[in-house]
């Protein structure tokens, strides 16, 4: 059985608000509320497959202080840009 495109997002978006550390939580619920419903399936794909990773990672991709994989690059750009104040002084 496959999941339907709504059933998807709701799952992504309790994905983005239950992570491993708070700073996460806060970054990627607020992301997630405002973008996924304008997301093609493709991006819902690519940003679930980005939930698959590591938190600190993701959190050290999105603060800048570590390389992002270039498939996510353009994702954690858009997530990084709704994450001042979060990850590193507004």
């Amino acid at each position: 059985m496959t999941e339907d495109r709504e059933t998807m997002i709701k799952r992504l978006r309790m994905r983005s608000m239950r992570r491993g550390i708070k700073e996460m939580d806060l970054i990627l619920q607020a992301f997630a509320d405002a973008n996924l419903a304008g997301f093609t399936d493709d991006a819902l794909v690519l940003y679930d497959q980005l939930l698959s990773e590591n938190d600190h990672d993701i959190y050290g991709w999105v603060g800048g202080q570590f390389a992002v994989p270039e498939e996510y690059l353009d994702l954690v750009s858009q997530i990084a840009d709704g994450a001042q104040g979060v990850t590193k002084p507004a």
